[in-house]
């Protein structure tokens, strides 16, 4: 019997045909686990595209009410009307926005930012945005926010500059309240400047002089208030300023003043005036005309334009007093020399205690001057016998302003001055000293209680060099060496001088022992003069996003 014989090689080919088809089908497996993760990485990546376009499209939603509303108060200090809403389409998304007016504005206190606790009539809005992918309907987008509008009284700040500030005082000198510039700001001191509060700029601050000033570098300290309360000095150890100009200059003010010192690097925008029109901030003061129905003319109750005075009494009906005034000595006319502009001032006197006493005080406190501008001299009014005022007075003219004397400071009364310019005149002044040299013009001690905005040039314009500084921004005429002139109150500088732009400095006067500080009586409401302008701040908060399938 013969053995059977195994043949072991086509028992491997079948072997090896079994291992290439489950090879193969291990593939196939992943090819198609490779293609199912490819289209749902596609899907998702759509998606998210379909959803980031849809964000984009609500946000669109809101920033176009957001700026409808921020330019509408910066514009007329109103809402919008209509408020804004509204559907667009922008490629294959669609956005449906709307604003919804939360009632009337209530006067309340700011809670956060560089503007912290400065009270003001506060509006809200909540703004909806839907945003979604029309046309695939796979992704939508729904942006909530708040906008507040916030109306805040000027005279909350020390200092206000509409343009570059100027800081540079020879004497040490003190700043108890906010100081804000719409630029930049320029801080030194030959001795120490203080400042105990927020210094805030739309622009840089910087240490030193602005160019063009024609003045040299003051090297004394510039002490300023961090968040716990402490002095920290803008001059480092080693000799260095911490300003703008630092390259870590964000995080190191941050570190330095816990935020109470802020530029546009640190998200300071320019605050608006939105009773000013065409940005024209000397509307306030300038006479009543086309598209100037900001001008004080409109707001005051006793006006005295050209000579002629006219007064509003309690039922609305105005009189021509201009003879009155004349014979019992209210307004008188007088002239005397301005060392400064080196001309002589053809001013109307206004006796403030006569105009109490006669009965013609402004019944709402506003009272507003005017008459041409003069060529070789100068056109004004003074201010007399005005220690103690009656109630509440605002004085506005887009003429120089002089004071004669102490200005409301027996039992004072919420005061502002307005004008091209302001002049202090101490209580020792004589008119017929004035063409005489500074040794025959020595001041005596004098106060003023006043909020005041005022006029300047600009540094390095026009050939001119330094303009003063806030310091001299209140300009004086007398020898006051070691002589102190007081001053509470709040200071502004929002347009430039038109009438009296002359050059500062000389030897027409000599400085004063400045004892000059923020009137905090101006933290309540019901101390601000009367018709104070009110700047505009307009804040985001309680922002929110929400995804939904359309």
């Amino acid at each position: 019997m013969s053995a059977i014989k195994y043949d072991y090689r086509n028992n491997e080919r079948g072997v090896v045909l079994i291992v290439c088809l489950i090879l193969l089908l291990m593939l196939s497996l992943i090819a198609i686990a490779s293609i199912t993760s490819s289209n749902s990485d596609m899907q998702v990546a759509g998606n998210e595209m379909n959803q980031t376009g849809a964000f984009y499209a609500a946000e669109s939603g809101i920033e176009r009410s957001a700026a409808s509303i921020a330019t509408s108060y910066e514009t007329t200090g109103q809402p919008p009307n209509p408020l804004p809403s509204g559907t667009l389409t922008q490629g294959s998304f669609r956005y449906a926005y709307s604003t919804t007016d939360n009632g009337a504005a209530v006067q309340t206190n700011l809670t956060d930012g560089a503007y912290k606790n400065l009270y003001g009539l506060v509006k809200t809005f909540n703004l909806t945005s839907n945003g979604i992918d029309y046309l695939k309907r796979e992704a939508g987008t729904t942006v909530n926010m708040q906008m507040r509008d916030a109306l805040i009284p000027l005279f909350q700040f020390a200092v206000y500059y509409e343009d570059d500030l100027e800081i540079a005082p020879g004497p040490n000198m003190t700043l108890g309240g906010r100081v804000h510039s719409n630029h930049d700001i320029y801080i030194q001191s030959d001795n120490n400047i203080n400042i105990d509060s927020y210094l805030t700029s739309a622009g840089d601050i910087l240490h030193g002089r602005k160019p063009g000033s024609g003045q040299g570098l003051g090297t004394g300290d510039v002490f300023i208030k961090d968040n716990s309360g402490n002095y920290q000095n803008m001059k480092d150890g080693d000799g260095t300023w911490l300003d703008s100009n630092d390259p870590n200059w964000v995080n190191n003010s941050i570190s330095r003043w816990g935020g109470l010192v802020e530029d546009r690097n640190l998200g300071i925008t320019q605050l608006t005036m939105p009773i000013v029109r065409n940005g024209a901030t000397t509307n306030l003061i300038d006479r009543t005309g086309t598209n100037n129905n900001d001008s004080f003319q409109n707001k005051a109750s006793l006006t005295i334009i050209d000579g002629v005075v006219m007064y509003k009494n309690s039922s609305g009906t105005w009189a021509n007093v201009t003879s009155t005034f004349t014979s019992q000595g209210i307004m008188t006319a007088t002239t005397f020399h301005d060392g400064r502009e080196n001309k002589d001032v053809n001013s109307v006197d206004i006796n403030i205690g006569l105009l109490a006493s006669k009965g013609y005080y402004p019944i709402n406190g506003i009272i507003y001057c005017s008459q041409a501008a003069g060529a070789s001299t100068i056109n004004a009014y003074r201010l007399k016998n005005a220690a103690s005022l009656q109630a509440a007075l605002t004085v506005a003219t887009n003429n120089p302003l002089y004071t004669v004397g102490n200005f409301n400071t027996t039992n004072k009364k919420p005061a502002c001055l307005m004008a091209d310019a302001i002049t202090v005149l101490s209580g020792n002044w004589n008119d017929a000293n004035s063409r005489l040299d500074l040794s025959h013009r020595t001041a005596t001690a004098t106060q003023v209680n006043a909020c005041y905005i005022a006029g300047n040039y600009e540094t390095g314009a026009n050939g001119q060099g330094y303009n003063g500084g806030f310091e001299n921004l209140v300009r004086f005429q007398e020898n006051w060496d070691g002589i102190s002139f007081t001053w509470r109150g709040s200071a502004a500088n929002l347009w430039y001088s038109r009438q009296t732009a002359g050059a500062w400095g000389g030897s027409y006067y000599s400085p004063p022992n400045r004892d000059w500080a923020f009137d905090t009586d101006l933290l309540n409401i019901a101390n601000l003069p009367p018709g104070t302008p009110s700047v505009n701040i307009v804040q985001r908060s309680n922002w929110s996003q929400t995804v939904y399938d359309p």
